[in-house]
């Protein structure tokens, strides 16, 4: 099997997956001689077509966990609009130094049944989005040097590749439930309706934290004001400059709070050949 491009494909609310696909995806490019190409279906705008792969392609997907899968609002997009042809696939997940749970098995499932020939996976640990107390700092250099290391055993394997591989092997169960969020006190945390606040002293009405919302939720002639859905993403609390950004529903610090008193603990990642 000859492989003639490698791609970095990705939805990255804060940045981190993007980092860590990336960085697999480059070192992977570089180890094989292969051009790289990236991707991008993070907003709205860049999902307006569907991604279409060849068997000649080497594709690096990763997304991040929430509630223990893939972000459910992407669920679509993923199933029906990236289209593998043969392509082979590196499924690649983050999380937020909890657990990545049955993501990383929902991931796999997904690009086999999209046409792709799964290869190799991953589960990386970085910091949490909801707040700095779980691995701050990551995805680091420790953690970079594996992915680079990861890809090197990647590259190995699809070298020598005569034949469709079998589907990767990964734990968890891709038709599993959500994980149901607690708070502080042990019981579900209800934080479904919660959207993000405006610190008004603080906002300039730049218009980024609107541009970059992965669902197009924030109204960019006001954004104050919150019309669309909200996953909690964080994007705009994380890249808004002047800190304007933030959230004050009691259900959700209460599951922030549940998360720094029991998952500070650096969990280690996870990668299957």
């Amino acid at each position: 099997m000859e492989q003639k491009k490698v791609w970095a494909v990705y939805w990255s609310a804060t940045g981190n997956t993007d980092k860590v696909v990336n960085t697999v995806a480059e070192s992977l490019a570089g180890k094989l001689g292969l051009p790289l190409e990236r991707r991008s279906f993070t907003r709205p705008g860049e999902r307006r077509e569907a991604l279409s792969f060849a068997d000649s392609d080497l594709v690096v997907l990763g997304m991040p966990t929430y509630a223990g899968k893939l972000p459910n609002k992407m669920l679509p997009f993923v199933q029906e609009e990236i289209l593998g042809n043969g392509a082979l696939a590196v499924g690649l997940v983050t999380f937020g130094n909890r657990s990545f749970d049955n993501s990383l098995a929902e991931l796999c499932a997904c690009l086999e049944a999209g046409g792709f020939h799964t290869v190799a996976a991953g589960a990386f640990a970085c910091r949490h989005a909801f707040t700095d107390a779980l691995a701050d700092g990551r995805p680091d250099w420790d953690d970079k040097r594996m992915m680079e290391a990861f890809a090197g055993e990647i590259a190995d394997k699809v070298k020598y590749l005569t034949e469709i591989p079998a589907p990767i092997t990964v734990p968890g169960d891709a038709d599993a439930p959500y994980y149901v969020p607690k708070g502080i006190d042990g019981q579900p945390a209800k934080f479904l309706k919660a959207k993000p606040q405006t610190d008004l002293g603080k906002c300039t009405d730049c218009g980024a934290c609107a541009r970059l919302c992965p669902m197009g939720a924030i109204d960019p002639k006001n954004t104050a004001l919150v019309p669309g859905t909200c996953i909690k993403c964080q994007a705009c609390v994380r890249k808004c400059t002047k800190h304007a950004k933030y959230f004050d529903d009691p259900a959700f610090l209460s599951h922030v709070a549940m998360l720094e008193a029991n998952f500070t603990e650096p969990k280690e990642n996870q990668l299957f050949l």
